[in-house]
C-alpha cells in the first residue's frame, strides 16, 4: 500500500503513516537495506516486527531517504546523516516517521481496554481532568508522553513523575505539555489524531 497519511507540521516538519498491509517479502522490496539493517532483521523473530521495520525504510524513501542515511546514537536515538532530526514509531498495522529542522518525537499506539489497568503508571497530574475509563483520552496521554520521552532523550525520564500534559479536548487534536526533569523545564506543543482504532501524536518544543 502506498502511504497512508502524510501531515504537513509546518514548513520544515512532515508527518508520514504507513499502513502495513503487505507481506515481508514485498515490503523488502525496493528499498535499500544495509548489511546491519538485514542482521537486525534477521534476528527478528515476530514477523509483526518484521514488517514494521521494513515499512519504516519505506518511510524513509517516501521522505527522501534511504537506510544509509539513518544512524542511532549510544541511547538508541535515531539521527539522520544530513542533521535533520527524526523521530520513529510502530504499533500492529502502522508505522511512522517525523522528520523536521527541529527535535522531535512521535508515537502511534492502538486503542486497547487495557490501557485504563496501566494508567497508574503513566498518569498522574492528568487525573485532575482524566479516569480510567476514557480509552481515548488515555491514549492519548500516552502517545504524549511517549513522543516526548522520544524528544527529551534523556536517560532516567518518568512518565508519572516528569511529564504533565495540559488538559486538552480530543476534537482539536492539540495539546501542551511540559517536561520537569532535575533543573531542566521545557515547554512542549502536540498535535494529535485518531484513525481506524490508533492514535498518533508528536511533540515539538513550544518555542
Amino acid at each position: 500500500m502506498p502511504l497512508y497519511k502524510t501531515i504537513t507540521v509546518n514548513e520544515h516538519t512532515k508527518v508520514l503513516i504507513w499502513k502495513i498491509e503487505e507481506e515481508v517479502e514485498t515490503l523488502e522490496k525496493d528499498v535499500v537495506l544495509t548489511s546491519n539493517c538485514r542482521e537486525r532483521l534477521s534476528h527478528m523473530k515476530s514477523e509483526i516486527h518484521q514488517r514494521g521495520f521494513l515499512s519504516v525504510r519505506h518511510l524513509l524513501k517516501a521522505a527522501g531517504y534511504d537506510a544509509r542515511q539513518l544512524y542511532y546514537n549510544d541511547l538508541g536515538r535515531p539521527h539522520l546523516t544530513d542533521g535533520r532530526h527524526i523521530s520513529i514509531t510502530h504499533s500492529f498495522i502502522f508505522s511512522g516517521i517525523i522528520v523536521s529542522d527541529e527535535p522531535v518525537g512521535i508515537d502511534i499506539e492502538k486503542q486497547r481496554e487495557k490501557i485504563g489497568r496501566i494508567a497508574d503508571k503513566f498518569v498522574d497530574y492528568e487525573y485532575a481532568f482524566l479516569d480510567k475509563t476514557q480509552v481515548r483520552d488515555l491514549t492519548v496521554v500516552w502517545c504524549i508522553k511517549e513522543s516526548l520521552y522520544k524528544l527529551f532523550a534523556t536517560e532516567g525520564l518518568s512518565f508519572k513523575d516528569h511529564t504533565r500534559v495540559i488538559p486538552f479536548a480530543l476534537k482539536q487534536g492539540k495539546a501542551k505539555a511540559w517536561v520537569k526533569y532535575r533543573s531542566r523545564s521545557e515547554k512542549y506543543r502536540l498535535e494529535f489524531m485518531e484513525f481506524d482504532g490508533f492514535t498518533a501524536a508528536w511533540a515539538l518544543e513550544d518555542k
